[in-house]
């Protein structure tokens, strides 16, 4: 399978909600549901690191290592016997144009352009990580505290749930669905010891997400991250109401 993009993600920081499912239905692709977690939906606010940036294997130069900030839920698609948990974008922020109009002519996908920067520090006992991005001239950030030492997400935990998504899936519009897979390995997680968000949810991602301005996370998350390929194939979903 050709690998369209290869990446370093690091520091991955997951700030998750609990969020009424009715906020996320307009935003469903077709051909997939809502991705439960003991019965309550979530969505993530999500901060990382992306180094080192490859497509089709070819190095990009001077715009390979950058912030990326994005809000995404989760769904699955049952295909058979095979049920596929994956992950969908409500906006991917970057830096860099040239980088998010590949992204957005190639795939469709839904990446947007503001300033970004980060300060990551650490010392024997604790990693301190921020990432920013600016907003109608304000900046808008993610910050977290964490442990230095790491260890494997426990079976069946929200934090197993978050993170291990291994599919994407874009709506194209009303009717078409494409779908793609991602390849990494299980991550190793930090236990978070502070955090602090500062997010206009409404100025940044509309109205719908309004109720984000005013809800304390349910869990925050970091994860040491890896290597990580996207497959260039891209699945047009076949769905039964589509025409021939």
């Amino acid at each position: 399978m050709a690998i369209f993009l290869k990446a370093n993600w690091e520091n991955i920081i997951m700030v998750n909600y609990e969020i009424d499912p009715k906020v996320l239905l307009p935003f469903l692709p077709k051909g997939v549901e809502l991705d439960l977690y003991q019965g309550k939906a979530y969505i993530s606010l999500v901060g990382f690191m992306f180094k080192n940036t490859k497509l089709f294997n070819i190095p990009i130069p001077k715009l390979g290592t950058f912030e990326e900030i994005n809000l995404r839920f989760y769904v699955i698609r049952k295909e058979g016997n095979q049920t596929k948990r994956g992950v969908v974008f409500i906006n991917e922020t970057i830096p860099y144009r040239i980088v998010a109009w590949m992204a957005n002519t190639l795939y469709k996908e839904h990446y947007t352009v503001v300033p970004t920067k980060h300060t990551i520090t650490k010392d024997d006992n604790s990693q301190k990580v921020t990432f920013e991005w600016m907003v109608n001239k304000k900046w808008n950030s993610i910050y977290v505290e964490n442990a230095i030492a790491s260890h494997q997400m426990k079976q069946h935990s929200l934090e197993k749930f978050i993170y291990e998504h291994y599919y994407g899936y874009t709506k194209i519009n009303d009717n078409k669905t494409e779908e793609y897979r991602l390849q990494h390995p299980s991550w190793k997680i930090h236990d978070v010891i502070d955090y602090q968000i500062t997010c206009d949810f409404e100025a940044m991602y509309g109205k719908a997400f309004s109720c984000l301005n005013h809800t304390k996370p349910a869990a925050v998350f970091i994860a040491e991250g890896s290597a990580v390929a996207i497959e260039w194939e891209r699945t047009k979903l076949k769905l039964e109401y589509e025409r021939s």
